[in-house]
């Protein structure tokens, strides 16, 4: 068998259960995340199917597991490789260091046991295990007469944490060099907060998520200018507009990207009461009243996950930081409210659904299956007064692809076998999925000084995964070296 060879455990039918090995020679491997397989790619109801859970791979040879970042669709299945008997480190970047007890802690309690005494013990293994490595720095994994392998962790800008891993192999008896990359989830460019990625020096072999391999982003001002709208919607319409999103991600660039409407409208307010007070005679048109917009952020998890943002600033992008240093709070500011516990997080559903105020409401999980989101749509979906937002990618299967695709056309979507009409107004805006698009991926690879001459194309569905294979053909082909370019799709 010729090395090194990869084999890929997930995220080839889909967009979830990334789990990819990398065979470096007979005797050692590693493993690139090892997530959660989610919506249809599990079962009808979008939960993670039984038979989907288990490590049906060996695990012989395998040195370490590096996760890209902290999605569960990329490590929701540590817990299970652990229990299969993985002894090796587990690698990651020092801002996921800090997310991934967190992330996993949460995925225990939702599939093992809510036994403080287990989740504590199984927290500690977890800490033992997590080797945190700085970014742009080579780590050296083995070390032997037949293999020297390295690995070097650089920013995605998927979310806070995020990496694209580069691994260096060297055959000393061949003196054959290989360097593969693995993509993780890259960020859109010009996101909030984060830095975007920026493409790798070199790679002879690339694997290449696809998410959005066919399709092309809002930029960054026209999305905010939808966002926006729909905001004003739910203030002159005293309605809620329900947002559901991811914990860690798109929640926090949420967040950050309502602070600045909010802040500027504020300030065009003052201005405008200031120019009316100057001139009595002006007439007062009716303002709307985003000072006291209130911003719900109804999930435990995901103000957990904002707390350990604002802890981590020094990872944030420039224009973030220089928000900071103007004394602005943009992930915790006045108009943000969260709600831990079960009990004040009904009450709020019912204070929102019984009266006529405005409010944005931000609520896991991000596809819809279960979580808080749940209880909001049942409770508002009938009534045309609100909105839901979408801002993710919604997998086949899952009730928000149901909403996403029905709700223009008066359809319905069922929770616990009970369907629910849906009148409320439904809004996608694709900018703020975190993913690059196609030209973003596209620009990664292309603005490498020594393109691959091998691309792997997974984690997209397969219209995606084809459009962007073709158009690497075509940018390839531009160059003259469309035959040095083998695009592999897996299945």
């Amino acid at each position: 068998m010729r090395y090194p060879s990869i084999v890929h455990h997930g995220a080839v039918t889909g967009v979830t259960g990334s789990c990819h090995q990398l065979q470096m020679d007979d005797e050692h491997a590693l493993l690139i995340d090892c997530g959660l397989f989610q919506g249809a790619e599990t079962s009808p109801e979008g939960r993670a199917g039984a038979g989907k859970l288990a490590i049906d791979f060996s695990l012989d040879g395998i040195k370490a597991l590096v996760a890209t970042h902290v999605h569960i669709d990329h490590v929701g299945r540590i817990p299970y490789l652990l229990a299969a008997g993985f002894k090796g480190p587990i690698l990651c970047s020092e801002p996921s260091a800090k997310l991934l007890p967190i992330v996993l802690e949460d995925a225990f309690k939702l599939g093992f046991s809510r036994d403080q005494k287990q989740v504590e013990r199984y927290l500690k293994l977890i800490e033992q295990r997590i080797v945190a490595l700085p970014y742009k720095q080579w780590f050296t994994l083995i070390d032997t007469p037949q293999l020297n392998a390295g690995i070097r962790l650089q920013r995605a800008g998927h979310i806070l944490g995020s990496a694209y891993v580069e691994v260096d192999l060297q055959y000393p008896e061949t003196g054959e060099k290989k360097r593969i990359v693995f993509s993780g989830d890259l960020g859109a460019p010009h996101a909030p907060i984060l830095p975007a990625p920026k493409a790798p020096y070199k790679a002879d072999i690339l694997v290449i998520e696809s998410t959005y391999g066919d399709r092309l982003h809002e930029d960054r001002r026209s999305r905010r200018a939808r966002l926006e709208k729909v905001l004003e919607h739910a203030l002159s319409n005293q309605g809620t507009v329900l947002i559901p999103a991811f914990s860690i991600g798109r929640t926090q660039e949420l967040l950050y990207e309502l602070e600045g409407i909010i802040h500027r409208r504020a300030l065009k307010e003052s201005a405008k009461v200031q120019s009316r007070t100057s001139k009595p005679n002006s007439s007062k048109a009716t303002a709307l009243d985003w000072t006291n917009l209130p911003i719900i952020l109804d999930s435990p998890l995901a103000s957990r996950f904002t707390s350990v943002y604002r802890e981590l600033d020094q990872f944030w992008d420039a224009e973030a930081r220089a928000r900071l240093a103007k004394g602005r709070n943009p992930l915790a500011f006045r108009n943000l409210l969260t709600g831990d516990s079960h009990q004040a997080h009904l009450a709020m559903v019912n204070r929102l659904t019984q009266t006529a105020q405005p409010a944005i409401v931000i609520a896991g999980n991000g596809m819809c299956s279960s979580g808080r989101i749940v209880n909001y749509l049942k409770a508002m979906l009938g009534d045309e007064r609100h909105d839901v937002l979408f801002v993710g990618y919604q997998a086949e299967g899952t009730p928000g692809r149901q909403i996403q695709r029905f709700g223009p056309r008066s359809g319905y979507v069922e929770f616990d076998g009970q369907r629910y009409d849906i009148r409320a107004q439904v809004h996608t805006i694709g900018g703020y999925s975190a993913h690059a698009d196609q030209a973003g991926l596209v620009r990664f690879i292309t603005g490498m000084r020594k393109w691959p001459s091998e691309v792997r194309v997974v984690h997209g569905e397969p219209e995606a995964k084809r459009a962007l294979g073709r158009m690497l053909q075509d940018k390839f082909a531009e160059r003259g070296l469309q035959r040095q370019l083998r695009v592999v799709i897996p299945i």
